[in-house]
């Protein structure tokens, strides 16, 4: 797995301090876009909170699946949470080491008792101090958050910084990509009150005995446990992954359950507490040893130089909007709306839109690293690249072959999907997206048509 180390600066450390009238929380910024461009500290947000614990406790809950690994458990660094301000709430982001847990804290207008945000991308220093603070938390003293540097600080930044180098895998920014896509096809499948959402959770089973996926089915108002993917059944992958659910359930007012409707196979899930003008969310892979970024939902994207071309016009018109609405996208940009979404998922894999499930909307934001390393490090992508300029792909109407090692597998188009006879398409069925080969065959039909004059 390649890593790289990602250095984040901060002008001092994050903290929760005494202050006049109540307590203050300010969380330190390390280097991000905003509207005026990239700066060192930008600042989103001063203002209280609506309910200080709720708040203190769904920061908490990202910043434990920032730490946590729930496969092959190894200690280690963690990347500081992203939180991006979109003008009418703050979203607090992060993935866990292995990648197979994606987390948000969106606080919204009402969680930010009515105050304005900024708007931009930025990592937030979540220390061991400060967690231990806020961990101590039990009231709901008047709290003042500040994202950002204070106005004193701002003018004196030049002074000692503290620093932080952490791992940053390729594969943790593809889970970001991939999360958002298959997001995109969850729907809700289930709503439980506060007290059914306690009992539960406080069910489930911990440590190794939880390992593997599990079903739930919506009975009245909770989830019944079973043994097999019935209709209407949830997957819940992975039980013990919804630990840090337990930080937040004091406060939790309800808890959804969002996913696609199964065919029998393990499936990702989300599971959102909903709190006090906020949410938390809690994505779940497949299984606890599958991370997302191998699921393949945005290779397809990655594959066209249509989608590459449409993404650079979509992001241009992009300005941190809280909600996307493709329909208008494709109105202001001459676009039909299929193209516009495709670019959206192109744009997903450089960190520059997410999803949120219970809006059923895109979201701006810019994740201040190198937009370009998730599609030059996946694996397939790659090799379909070398196969087509290695001249192994030969395209004869629905069918083609494709030359890969010593052998010679062939690729069949039916209704706009393809299928190949190598064992990755036997193994899954498209459900992690295509193959390298399919891939291939994919790209040199694109090249075809471009060759031959047709539209694009």
């Amino acid at each position: 797995m390649t890593r790289s180390v990602q250095a984040l600066a901060y002008s001092r450390p994050s903290a929760l301090d005494s202050a006049p009238g109540g307590r203050l929380l300010g969380l330190e910024t390390s280097g991000g876009l905003t509207p005026a461009g990239a700066e060192a500290h930008p600042r989103f947000f001063s203002g209280f909170l609506a309910s200080p614990r709720a708040a203190a406790r769904g920061l908490l809950a990202v910043a434990d699946v920032a730490g946590a690994r729930y496969y092959q458990r190894t200690a280690g660094s963690s990347l500081d949470p992203v939180v991006t301000g979109n003008g009418d709430r703050l979203r607090f982001e992060s993935f866990s080491g292995c990648c197979g847990v994606y987390a948000r804290l969106d606080v919204e207008r009402e969680g930010l008792d009515g105050a304005e945000t900024g708007h931009g991308t930025t990592n937030v220093d979540v220390n061991n101090p400060l967690r231990e603070a806020l961990s101590r938390m039990t009231g709901d003293d008047p709290l003042h958050l500040r994202v950002g540097p204070d106005e004193l600080t701002v003018t004196t930044l030049d002074g000692p910084v503290v620093e932080k180098k952490v791992p940053l895998p390729d594969r943790w920014l593809r889970g970001f990509a991939e999360a958002q896509v298959i997001s995109a096809g969850f729907d809700l499948r289930a709503e439980l009150t506060a007290p059914e959402a306690v009992a539960f959770l406080r069910s489930l089973p911990r440590g190794t005995a939880s390992r593997g996926a599990r079903w739930v089915v919506p009975a009245g108002g909770t989830l019944r446990p079973t043994t097999r993917p019935v209709p209407g059944a949830v997957c819940l992958p992975g039980p013990e992954r919804l630990a840090a659910l337990q930080r937040v359930l004091r406060d939790a007012t309800a808890l959804r359950v969002y996913g696609p409707v199964t065919d029998g196979a393990a499936t990702a899930s989300a599971w959102e507490a909903v709190l006090p003008g906020m949410r938390l969310t809690l994505t779940l892979s497949p299984d606890t040893a599958r991370g997302f970024s191998g699921e393949g939902g945005v290779l397809e994207a990655l594959a066209t130089e249509e989608a590459a071309e449409d993404a650079e016009l979509i992001s241009v018109l992009l300005a941190w909007e809280p909600r996307i609405d493709p329909a208008e996208l494709a109105e202001r940009a001459g676009l039909s709306a299929e193209r516009v979404r495709a670019a959206l998922v192109r744009l997903g894999t450089a960190g520059r839109v997410g999803y949120d499930i219970a809006d059923a909307a895109y979201f701006h934001r810019e994740l201040p690293y190198d937009a370009g390393r998730a599609e030059r490090h996946n694996p397939r992508l790659v090799e379909a690249r070398a196969l087509l300029s290695s001249g192994a792909v030969a395209l004869d109407g629905e069918l083609a072959s494709v030359a890969s090692g010593e052998r010679r597998y062939q690729v069949r188009e039916a209704a706009g999907v393809l299928s190949c006879t190598c064992r990755w398409w036997a193994d899954y069925r498209g459900r992690r997206g295509p193959c390298k080969h399919a891939l291939a065959v994919r790209m040199a039909r694109r090249e075809a048509v471009v060759v031959n004059g047709g539209a694009r």
